[in-house]
């Protein structure tokens, strides 16, 4: 069953330990957001997040350590940052909705907003590419062919030290560019990265590039996720921005993060070649295996970009079997687990519905993590403090 968004009066000040007049102060103080509850004159209701926010903090304040050790896990915020927030099940980029975004904004843009604060920054307007070779021989994934040519590609860049954000922004660009020629497996780019991309992987519907572009945006950030996380540690050391991506990569491929693309396109193959969907994701529970690529904690009803992607898809090629399959599989995982899609199964289904080439949901979800990444990057190198949290020793006691 899904949260609500707002609590009675009752509830909230029991969740945060206080009576009913000390939540009325809350309130009076801007801590926490409230309205009007429906169908009673003078009664109202109160925003569950406001309150656990709040709840959070003071218990940090009356137990530090605790606070400290459980901030590590999807706790209290650890790190400043002004790109990404999510409040109210949506998701925004510098106070701009990620869908709407994604609707009307090229990656440049929101590359642009994600590093500078504006959509019309010059970065853009010199020549920029630095491209990797042709096509891959060895058979290595998208990750592992990035991350042998990044510090090759880096350690020829001689503006690659220069960490002031304007120039980090254009490094970052050039990154960007590097790691689509990867994708792409051509030294050859076309004006944007989803033009690129398009050539080379050879969707056969004109709305391929709209939706590649979709896909990259909605990935772009996402708060401290543990890519980002890892991305602005290395930052935190004054490694270059080269070396940022590198660890954020290491990260992303990981099955809990980015890799889970892999598992959700694993059940998508199993799930199409039974007869009963529905039946084939039941045995699956039956036997102790998990539905991957729904359910997202930081999205109780349900998670935005997935939803905008879908949508998108849905206007786009309604007509699709392969997407009226995704359809299918989403009605009957919520039917099952009560739980709808993330970004990770909206990934799949639009590359399975586009014919794109395997491993090409976690090539875009990296591909638009890694503006995120230089976001950070440039946050922190603008702090310009490391990260450095000390460890609570468990071991023997020293003799």
């Amino acid at each position: 069953m899904k949260e609500a968004t707002w609590l009675g009066a009752a509830e909230a000040a029991k969740r945060l330990g206080v009576n009913v007049t000390t939540l009325y102060a809350y309130v009076s103080r801007g801590f926490i957001r409230s309205e009007p509850a429906a169908g009673k004159s003078r009664a109202r209701r109160y925003n569950r997040e406001d309150v656990e926010r709040l709840r959070r903090r003071n218990e940090e304040r009356r137990d530090p350590e605790k606070t400290a050790q459980r901030a590590l896990h999807w706790g209290v915020p650890v790190l400043e940052s002004s790109i990404a927030l999510i409040a109210d099940g949506s998701l925004y980029y510098r106070g701009h909705d990620v869908a709407e975004l994604a609707r009307t904004r090229t990656i440049e843009e929101v590359a642009s907003l994600i590093w500078t604060g504006a959509f019309d920054s010059d970065i853009f307007g010199t020549p920029l590419h630095v491209v990797a070779g042709g096509r891959s021989e060895d058979g290595l994934p998208f990750i592992n062919r990035c991350q042998s040519i990044l510090p090759i590609v880096g350690a020829r860049d001689s503006l690659a030290w220069d960490l002031r954000t304007h120039s980090v922004a254009q490094t970052g660009w050039r990154i960007i560019n590097l790691l689509t020629s990867v994708a792409a497996e051509s030294a050859e780019l076309e004006e944007t990265i989803e033009d690129t991309l398009v050539r080379e992987w050879g969707p056969k519907t004109k709305s391929a590039a709209k939706l590649i572009r979709a896909a990259i945006i909605l990935s772009a950030d996402h708060e401290l996720n543990v890519s980002s996380f890892t991305a602005r540690c290395v930052a935190s050391a004054g490694a270059n921005p080269y070396s940022v991506v590198l660890g954020g990569l290491a990260a992303i491929e990981g099955s809990k993060h980015g890799g889970l693309s892999a598992r959700v396109e694993t059940l998508w193959d199993e799930s199409r070649r039974a007869r009963d969907v529905r039946r084939s994701l039941s045995d699956r529970l039956r036997r102790g295996e998990t539905i991957d690529g729904f359910g997202h904690r930081l999205y109780p009803a349900g998670d935005p970009r997935a939803t905008m992607l879908l949508a998108m898809l849905r206007k786009e090629l309604g007509k699709s079997k392969d997407l009226d399959f995704a359809l299918a599989f989403a009605r009957a995982a919520e039917s099952l687990i009560g739980e709808q899609p993330t970004i990770d199964f909206a990934l799949v289904a639009m590359c399975r519905t586009l014919r794109l080439p395997p491993g090409a949901p976690l090539a875009l979800f990296a591909l638009g993590r890694t503006i995120g990444w230089i976001g950070h990057a440039i946050e922190q190198y603008e702090e310009g403090a490391i990260i450095r949290p000390r460890a609570k020793y468990t071991g023997p006691t020293p003799e």
